[in-house]
């Protein structure tokens, strides 16, 4: 017997629909480059996304179609969001952040056949143009007002003529919606293609109270830029939810956004750690200086954040959830958050739960995989991270090389190497290949990293893996101290005595200026053993 129920397709089209009849009056709000505030209503941002459709639809767009857009978050790349795929384009974010070379092999390969790029961010694109045959027209945002350079098409002119597009160009949800590449930090950046489906889903998902808990009386300030992983989809969501969306545009240093959180009265936001801790940092240094809405709650990704900076948020009132996903699982996969029964725990306990990745999402399947297959949930046995679900790809695009992140039975191999407790909680206790094999054991990096950072002298750690010539690979801790604190390597080394075995404790500890990062703020470990390679234990 088969249900009776009607086929409806899932597309984000039902979102901007949703948007413009039920909330047209909710605020999108955006900082433009001179710092200035852009305001408009879902109104206003639906009827201009129909005219984008209908202006890309008139350049000659064909289904399937890739549009890249080079773009800061504002209310522009909103309109692109959903613009180019009720077009039937495909919404191909490109990372402003990448080296030139990337961007035109990125660019290549999607074989995007137009382009929306800031005007700011010219000077980019004409770096990378010279390098790309494919691109047939160009439409820059003049976000600066000043007249767009010949040989371009200027955004506003080129809508303002365009009728609203009425019936949207989507022939089903398994129609390509976007796509984003990795980072390449291993190999060249490969490709993943979102499904109308996936998206909506995920954006289900995304908005439980288990999940990201987004709802239309939210204020959501997505720090994560709109070029990466589609803003952690946070902008679907968003519209979906009828929440107002305050985009920070191209400043995202800790005083314009703690600016922007208070006088927007922002309630929820979303980074990677790095922003997190330099607004930490600002919090401390003038702890009065800013009126935030109590409890803002402070989604992080990208990497681990640090128990200690979740304890020292919770003191500021700002409550920091810990999220986990990448680029092929678009890209939620897990969050953290205590069950019912947990509430009376210790606090100490609490605090360690919260600094793990949590629990997968609804629809989400995770597993941990080692040498003897699935491993046991007891919260020490370390093994691969693989999952499945409506929204993990299921391969990557256009490259039939990468089909061993994928096992024989269909799970997605993510390379975090994982411990899964009693109570299904995930925690990331490294990359597989940033774990150090010391005599024969593992270490993890990660879990020296978040000890570290709880010093309160620290405020950047990164562990990596250096040959020695006795126990194969030794742990270096490479450390970055707080603006006028002081620590030294026999001080930082006993404070981390009594949490670890004494052989996990790093033979050395180094002091630097800064930590190289990838372009998403993650700390590029690449680069730190190519430079700490031939590093002298004695």
């Amino acid at each position: 017997m088969q249900g009776q129920m009607m086929h409806y397709p899932l597309t984000i089209g039902h979102f901007l629909e949703r948007a413009e009849k039920l909330f047209p009056k909710v605020e999108v709000v955006s900082r433009l480059p001179d710092r200035s505030l852009h305001r408009y209503t879902y109104g206003e941002f639906a009827s201009r996304a129909r005219k984008l459709a209908s202006a890309l639809l008139k350049l000659g767009l064909k289904d399937g179609d890739r549009v890249g857009t080079l773009m800061w978050n504002h209310y522009a790349h909103l309109e692109a969001y959903f613009g180019i795929p009720i077009a039937g384009g495909v919404l191909h974010t490109l990372n402003l952040r990448l080296h030139p070379t990337d961007l035109a092999y990125i660019i290549e390969h999607a074989g995007d056949r137009f382009l929306i790029v800031d005007d700011v961010l010219l000077p980019l694109w004409e770096k990378v143009a010279p390098m790309v045959k494919n691109v047939e027209e160009v439409i820059v945002v003049p976000l600066t007002g000043k007249p767009v350079p010949e040989g371009f098409l200027d955004y506003e002119q080129t809508i303002a003529p365009a009728g609203e597009l009425e019936e949207f160009r989507i022939a089903g949800e398994e129609q390509a919606l976007g796509m984003c590449y990795t980072s390449g930090t291993t190999g060249r950046p490969k490709g993943v293609v979102y499904s109308h489906r996936a998206v909506v889903l995920h954006s289900l998902a995304s908005a439980l109270p288990d999940a990201l808990n987004l709802s239309q009386k939210d204020v959501l300030l997505p720090v994560v830029p709109m070029f990466h992983v589609n803003a952690w989809g946070l902008p679907f969501t968003a519209t979906m939810t009828g929440t107002k969306q305050v985009l920070p545009g191209p400043y995202l240093d800790p005083e314009s956004l703690l600016d922007l959180y208070e006088r927007e009265q922002v309630t929820a936001t979303a980074g990677v750690p790095t922003i997190w801790l330099g607004i930490l940092q600002a919090l401390e240094k003038e702890p009065n200086r800013w009126k935030l809405v109590p409890g803002m709650r402070m989604v992080v990704g990208g990497s681990a954040a640090p128990e200690g900076m979740i304890r020292a948020f919770d003191k500021f009132g700002l409550r920091v959830i810990h999220a986990w996903g990448m680029t092929e699982t678009t890209p939620l996969g897990t969050v953290s958050y205590l069950k019912s029964y947990m509430e009376d725990l210790p606090e100490d306990e609490k605090y360690r739960i919260r600094a793990k990745q949590g629990l997968p999402v609804p629809l989400v399947e995770a597993r941990g995989w080692g040498e003897e297959g699935e491993i046991p949930w007891d919260g020490k046995t370390m093994g691969e991270l693989q999952v499945r679900g409506p929204w993990i790809a299921e391969s990557y695009y256009n490259l039939p090389e990468g089909a061993d992140k994928w096992t024989e039975d269909g799970w997605f191999k993510t390379g975090d190497v994982v411990t899964i407790d009693a109570e299904g909680y995930i925690e990331i206790v490294d990359r597989t290949k940033d774990l150090v094999k010391s005599g024969g054991e593992w270490i993890s990096s990660v879990q020296l990293e978040n000890a570290l950072m709880g010093h309160p002298a620290v405020a950047e750690a990164a562990v990596i893996a250096v040959p020695h010539p006795k126990w194969q690979e030794r742990p270096l801790a490479v450390v970055v101290l707080k603006e006028g604190a002081s620590a030294t390597e026999e001080e930082l080394k006993a404070f981390l005595e009594p949490k670890f075995a004494k052989w996990w404790i790093p033979d050395r500890i180094v002091f630097v200026e800064e930590i190289p990062r990838t372009s998403a703020g993650k700390f590029l470990k690449s680069k730190l053993r190519e430079q700490f390679k031939d590093f002298k234990w004695e």
